[in-house]
């Protein structure tokens, strides 16, 4: 476990979000050596950590937290805070006093009512800059909407140009397996702050980040937006293979499946030589890209079945050794022994309150001066609490005790 000092080392972040967007924003930011400070409801906590199974088993045989919050939580401080009652109003407002970010996913106007909302807090800190992270953003006819990753895929056009064609058995729409609006949004808001925090270095000044989950989605269709907007035609789904690209796709040998990506003329003429096929590359309704793409419904059968006609091995060794991007369709756990994973430590053990060592994903970042770290495994609810209250803030015992006295409100601001 690396414990070296990050890049954001001398930052503090307070961490008023909750499930995937927000946390995976504040995690890359804590494994970039950031101090994180994660506000949780007392009793509850993150949604998330009730989201399993599986979940961790605590030394009693009882249920602790699920998988999903381990995904997301390493290297933060759980701090157990009630924002709709006034000494968890005046703690939040102390620690954002004191703090270079927050990041919040709560309903858009949802922490004005406590005094939470960045018009308040950056009087109390002008260099603050503060990340809202919303479905719709802060503006426009959906604000108010609730946004989750399922639904901004459907409505951002992702679901359109994921899943198999409409014509061929198991057409129709899908998401993607992971919830990579979410996930997108939390790594482009990490650059938002980190641009935002480069401006106030200069500056002295914070800034109010707008995050939206549509928006990132929408930003996100890349290529196929171009295509769009450059033809006027609507891309539409193509199941594992690519819209612009002939051959990209999946192809079924003789005992699987296998992934064959020629992203060029000359990897095309490598991969026909390998296959036997060395004639095919002098084609003139193959030869280019854009023949191989205006022919596709010629080209692909004969490579269907070409391919098909030999094991998986084979031609993984084949048109690797033809310098031809080829790989296979692995399962989570096959991942996890490949070789090239195992080499580049993408699995990496915390030591854990409630077990001895946890396994999470690595960061991938790779930065050779201030690398990434490791230190502090995804808190139970709350076990900062009194720590960070006395040793950021300065308050007192008695302090502390009459927060813990409060009672829990019923409710709890919306996200």
């Amino acid at each position: 476990m690396s414990a070296e000092p990050g890049p954001l080392t001398s930052i503090l972040v307070l961490d008023l979000t909750r499930v995937l967007a927000g946390p995976w924003c504040t995690q890359v930011l804590a494994d970039l050596g950031a101090d994180v400070v994660k506000i949780e409801r007392p009793g509850a906590g993150d949604d998330t950590r009730d989201w399993g199974p599986p979940f961790l088993e605590m030394p009693d045989g009882s249920r602790g937290d699920s998988a999903y919050f381990l995904a997301c939580n390493r290297n933060k401080h759980s701090v157990a805070l009630d924002l709709s009652k006034p000494l968890g109003q005046r703690a939040v407002k102390e620690l954002a006093a004191k703090a270079d970010v927050l990041v919040e996913n709560h309903k858009v106007g949802g922490l004005a009512r406590y005094g939470l909302d960045y018009q308040s807090l950056a009087k109390l800190n002008p260099g603050l800059v503060y990340c809202s992270i919303t479905g719709f953003g802060q503006t426009g006819p959906y604000a108010h909407r609730p946004g989750y990753d399922f639904m901004i895929q459907g409505l951002g056009g992702l679901m359109s140009v994921t899943g198999e064609r409409d014509d061929l058995p198991g057409g129709g729409p899908q998401k993607v397996g992971v919830a990579v609006s979410d996930l997108m949004t939390g790594m482009y808001a990490s650059t938002a702050i980190l641009a935002a925090l480069l401006h106030k270095r200069e500056t002295g000044k914070g800034q109010h980040i707008d995050m939206a989950l549509l928006d990132t989605q929408v930003a996100m269709i890349a290529n196929l937006n171009a295509n769009y907007l450059v033809s006027g035609r609507v891309p539409g789904r193509m199941g594992n293979a690519h819209q612009n690209i002939v051959p990209y796709q999946t192809f079924k040998t003789s005992d699987g499946h296998i992934i064959v990506a020629v992203g060029n003329d000359r990897q095309f003429e490598n991969f026909c030589r390998a296959a036997g096929r060395s004639e095919l590359a002098a084609d003139p309704r193959f030869k280019k890209n854009s023949d191989r793409v205006a022919n596709r419904a010629v080209i692909v059968p004969i490579l269907e079945a070409v391919i098909a006609g030999k094991p998986s091995a084979w031609w993984l060794s084949a048109l690797e050794d033809a310098g031809v991007p080829v790989g296979p369709i692995n399962g989570i756990d096959q991942v996890f022994t490949d070789r090239q994973v195992v080499d580049r430590g993408l699995k990496i053990t915390m030591p854990h309150p409630v077990a001895d060592e946890i396994a999470l994903v690595g960061n991938p970042m790779r930065l050779s001066e201030t690398p990434v770290s490791y230190r502090r495994p995804p808190p139970l609810l709350g076990a900062d609490t009194e720590d960070v209250l006395a040793s950021v803030l300065g308050w007192s015992a008695s302090e502390i005790d009459a927060l813990s006295s409060e009672p829990v409100a019923s409710g709890s601001p919306s996200a």
